[in-house]
């Protein structure tokens, strides 16, 4: 095993006709964050749900923690931490009671496990709500405590599936520092986004995935500077009138990306390629000059947008 607690070589995942996750080559170094990121139906939770130990793989070879998951689950499973992308946490209990409970699943003696929730609560910051029921917990609280019920069994590979979707910034930039905090820790995240941003403050490495493929792998700044231009310019004409602006906007900048709600012009000088547009007597609604992001790299890679 090493220092990569995951391996993955040919990996596929099949539910009959359709191929959920086609042959992707992967590894996953201890103590990083990597994300799988990728539009909804890209094949990120399936292949989640193979390195959980809850769904088989098809074909093509799986090792963790140097097991193979389809004889050693049971290990495994006691050494990693879910995050699943719905919170299934027992509402009718109290906070503490739902980590001190699911202690209990791991042989953790009650004691033992009344210490870690107190731990673990404390650092998800809800030490001040512990005796409250979970059905009156904000969203945000709840992620927080699913991910502290995740951690009950000190686990060396975390696994979180859309760990922030439906959030509030406020509760997301929350949840990203206590994700941080435990990668400081020397805890393994592996994590699935559709969102940009939240691969990119988070992910040391990741790998792009379309149609269950691996389109692209590399920290989020190098699949940038490979992949796309240092500016974008982002013009929006009046309804349906971008793709009939375009034509007089080609050969500015690297290249040009027509959507259906905005024209993209990718340049190394996004402020030049603007005042180019306007030269040539275009007139947009609006007109932003921006940094490129792992959406652009997207873009380009696949010809859709991440929330496709």
């Amino acid at each position: 095993m090493g220092d990569q607690p995951i391996v993955a070589r040919g990996l596929t995942k099949l539910f009959g006709d359709f191929t959920a996750v086609d042959g992707i080559d992967f590894q996953i170094e201890r103590g990083e964050a990597f994300g799988f990121l990728g539009p909804n139906g890209a094949g990120k939770s399936s292949t989640m749900r193979m390195i959980g130990c809850v769904s088989p793989r098809t074909s093509g070879d799986l090792s963790i923690f140097g097991l193979d998951p389809s004889n050693d689950a049971a290990a495994i499973k006691a050494r990693l931490g879910v995050v699943a992308q719905q919170d299934n946490l027992d509402e009718q209990l109290t906070v503490v009671e739902n980590l001190v409970i699911y202690g209990r699943y791991f042989d953790l003696s009650r004691a033992e496990a009344k210490r870690r929730a107190a731990e673990l609560l404390e650092f998800v910051q809800l030490t001040e709500r512990s005796k409250s029921q979970v059905e009156t917990l904000s969203g945000g609280m709840k992620r927080r405590l699913t991910i502290a019920r995740s951690l009950i069994n000190q686990p060396e590979v975390v696994l979180l599936d859309e760990p922030t979707t439906g959030l509030d910034p406020q509760a997301r930039h929350i949840l990203w520092d206590r994700l941080y905090r435990l990668k400081q820790q020397g805890v393994t995240l592996v994590l699935t986004t559709h969102y940009m941003d939240e691969a990119e403050q988070l992910c040391d490495r990741l790998v792009v995935m379309d149609g269950g493929r691996i389109v692209a792998e590399g920290s989020p700044r190098s699949l940038i500077d490979d992949h796309s231009s240092k500016d974008v310019v982002e013009l929006r004409f009046e309804a349906d009138q971008n793709e009939a602006s375009a034509p007089a906007l080609h050969g500015i900048g690297e290249r040009m990306e027509v959507l259906p709600d905005r024209l993209l012009i990718y340049a190394s000088d996004g402020e030049a390629a603007l005042q180019e547009a306007h030269a040539r007597g275009a007139r947009p609604q609006s007109a932003l000059v921006r940094r490129s992001t792992l959406e652009d790299v997207f873009l380009r890679l696949t010809g859709r947008n991440l929330v496709d």
